[in-house]
């Protein structure tokens, strides 16, 4: 059943990629996002907000039951009419029954992510009462017999030439392709459904404990019709959107607009407390508050921050997977990255098993999201939960169990390998095309090959002639650093013994497990953190230094996480985390050391591309760039810089292929543009991706580390 559902994902994944006008929509809608957002967050601390919203929200998850009951007990004292729904089956039950008891026929219904989580049309439906969207993209998307593709813009992925096809299916004539008149024929033809409809049915943004009323924050308006015209209303709610109070409420609908939409603030927020008059006929307000699966979330200490959630949308907006194939392929009912969480609680970890594996983990998400949830990190817990229940893959699992574990199995198998690649490279470093199966690999990028000698080999035979060193760091290479760009290692030598630092290779050092980790292996993971504490703790480093801002993240973050419970190993995991530093962050921030400029500004100009682990999930940035300008590169910035380079580790070669090239041909087309003679970045992955794609494209840029580049300088090159 995987393989079928797998193969199945697949054939979306390749029809959505024969769409090159959806990429088109998406990439336009997403820089232009960001340009709004920047400005409307402008003056505004977006770190302390979120932050701010983050304990909130977990102060309400933390007395859910207290706020939960409070909410019913004033919401029914305001004249509501409360009903809590533990499952989908239950909250359609009850909309249905009281659709059936008052004699409705027609339902206005204003945009709900909600009502389309638990399929509330289609149990209308089955009891004769229909259901008509009120929200333009809503009623779009629904006249077209789909689901949303966005949570916030649930029409995104349709053309204005599509949409005036499907109203012309509704007015019975050919309607331009015109938005002013498209959103016109929308008005007509929906006007007469709030007076018609005996039932309005609407969601809400946040449900406020301390008054028992609702806030609905739109842009239409319709969601203030749907809840005013008909003599029924019905708010489904989800029970995460509880606030405590008026005070709270206004701290996420500041931040909620701007982070959506890149808004200051929506067109319309409806504050709905008890029942209303309606005319002669008394006003029904039926509060019902939606669990499906958001209990046993608040449970689950890996992944209940995810109950921060205010529903913005955003981390689709930013995420290079849902702009390369949407949100029809990257989400079930809710989309991106917190779309895949929910699908695992609220529709089962069977429907969310292909998104969790599409996720690129560029932490694009997390950089972004209001309510500083660590999505990536709760996706890697999912996929080590699927591993454990579906298995990894037999490949995979000898590799990582019985191979990667045992190092110095690892590391002959390695060294073999640089042997049996000759017949592919044909004596060059790099590798054009493979045969077969393998031929796919090469399509689109040129690949590294396997060095001769590794670093561990090499770096011991380097005097490093320093009489008195400023510090004595220990070197973790990593897999790419030390197997395939030894030459990487033997030039940050070079520059940290001109800076006054001794280096040394600890060589018990191993893979730091993010592929085992990424894999959903996460045993494998752990044993590994173990092994590489051990190794670089032992002989008392003063740091810890990388080129490989992925490694970096595994040495600062993963094994402090993997080793928490664990006392033997848990402090050890936070001493190595705390003496460890990204190469750039080490010379900028720790030796304060500039570079001599070498033969001079203007020789070459460079453009910086930000791998995704050092300036997301490291927070280096400004390191890496000024190290540049001060050794006398002119810096072009790109367009998109610290936009994903689509490498994924495995992602780009066994996971997701085809989605990693088309992310890849951005990032490049985004160099190309910058007009750098030099791509310059900091993580060994991003440069066999980008080196690679270069090569192949035949374009006159050279893609190399900083660290590189800095060597180069001290040669005066």
């Amino acid at each position: 059943m995987s393989k079928q559902r797998t193969q199945q994902y697949k054939q979306r994944i390749d029809q959505a990629l024969a769409t090159p006008r959806l990429q088109e929509a998406l990439h336009k809608f997403g820089d232009a996002y960001l340009v709004s957002r920047a400005n409307a967050f402008a003056g505004l601390d977006f770190e302390a907000l979120r932050r701010e919203i983050g304990a909130m929200k977990d102060e309400v998850r933390e007395n859910r039951e207290e706020l939960l009951a409070r909410f019913m007990e004033n919401a029914r004292a305001a004249g509501a009419v409360v009903h809590l729904a533990k499952t989908a089956e239950d909250a359609n039950h009850y909309i249905a029954d009281l659709a059936k008891k008052r004699g409705v026929k027609l339902v206005a219904k204003s945009k709900s992510m909600a009502s389309e989580e638990i399929h509330l049309n289609d149990a209308l439906a089955k009891v004769g009462v229909k259901a008509v969207e009120t929200d333009l993209g809503e009623w779009i998307i629904q006249l077209a017999g789909q689901r949303p593709s966005h949570m916030v813009m649930p029409a995104i992925h349709m053309f204005k030439e599509e949409v005036a096809q499907l109203f012309g299916k509704v007015t019975g004539k050919d309607e331009p392709a015109e938005i002013a008149h498209l959103v016109r024929v929308a008005r007509e033809q929906l006007r007469q459904t709030y007076f018609d409809a005996e039932m309005g049915i609407t969601g809400a943004n946040i449900a406020v404990a301390e008054t028992g009323g609702l806030a609905l924050v739109t842009n239409e308006g319709n969601a203030r019709l749907a809840a005013t015209l008909p003599k029924i209303h019905v708010a489904l709610v989800g029970i995460e959107k509880l606030v405590p109070t008026l005070e709270d409420a206004a701290k996420v609908i500041r931040v909620l607009p701007k982070n959506a939409t890149g808004q200051f603030l929506t067109s319309y927020v409806t504050w709905i407390t008890g029942a209303v008059p309606c005319g002669e006929t008394d006003k029904e307000l039926h509060i019902v508050l939606l669990d499906n699966g958001r209990g046993a979330l608040a449970e689950s200490p890996h992944c209940r921050d995810a109950l921060r959630c205010i529903r913005c949308g955003a981390c689709a907006n930013v995420c290079p997977v849902y702009q390369t194939v949407g949100g029809h392929v990257f989400g079930h009912i809710y989309i991106g990255a917190i779309g895949i969480i929910l699908t695992a609680f609220f529709h089962g970890l069977d429907k969310a098993a292909e998104i969790v594996r599409a996720c690129i983990g560029c932490r694009a998400c997390v950089a972004i999201c209001p309510s500083h949830i660590d999505l990536e990190g709760i996706i890697l817990h999912l996929r080590s939960v699927i591993g454990q229940e579906e298995g990894i893959g037999a490949a995979k699992s000898i590799v990582f169990k019985k191979v990667m574990r045992n190092r110095k199995l690892f590391h002959s198998l390695v060294r073999a390998a640089s042997l049996l690649q000759k017949p592919v490279s044909k004596g060059e470093r790099t590798i054009r095309h493979l045969p077969a199966y393998f031929s796919s690999f090469t399509e689109w990028r040129t690949l590294p090959t396997i060095a001769a000698k590794p670093l561990r080999d090499l770096l011991p035979q380097i005097r490093q002639e320093l009489n008195q060193p400023r510090y004595r760091v220990a070197f973790f290479g990593g897999c790419g650093n030390d197997f395939i760009y030894p030459e990487m290692g033997l030039d940050l030598v070079k520059v940290l013994n001109h800076l006054g630092v001794e280096v040394y290779y600890p060589q018990e050092q191993n893979c730091c497990g993010i592929p085992a980790l990424y894999s959903g292996d996460r045993e494998t993971a752990v044993e590994l953190a173990e092994q590489n504490v051990k190794a670089l703790l032992a002989e008392n480093p003063d740091y810890v230094v990388t080129t490989c801002p992925t490694c970096t993240m595994a040495l600062r973050r993963d094994f402090v996480e993997h080793l928490k419970d664990n006392p033997a190993w848990a402090q050890k995991a936070e001493t190595l985390a705390a003496k460890t530093l990204d190469v750039s962050a080490f010379i900028h921030n720790v030796l304060q050391g500039a570079l001599p400029p070498g033969a001079g500004p203007g020789e070459k100009t460079v453009t910086y591309h930000d791998s995704c682990h050092l300036r997301r999930g490291a927070g280096v940035w400004r390191e890496p760039r000024a190290l540049l300008e001060a050794a006398g590169f002119e810096l072009k910035e790109m367009a998109h810089a610290d936009r994903c380079c689509g490498f994924g580790g495995s992602y780009s070669f066994t996971s997701h292929p085809p989605i990693s090239r088309e992310i890849t041909k951005d990032k490049v087309n985004d160099i190309d543009a910058s007009g750098a003679a030099v791509v310059a970045m900091d993580c060994p992955g991003c440069l066999i991706m980008l080196r690679g794609a270069l090569e192949k494209r035949g374009l006159p840029v050279r893609a190399a580390h900083t660290i590189e580049l800095l060597a180069e300088r001290l040669a005066g090159k």
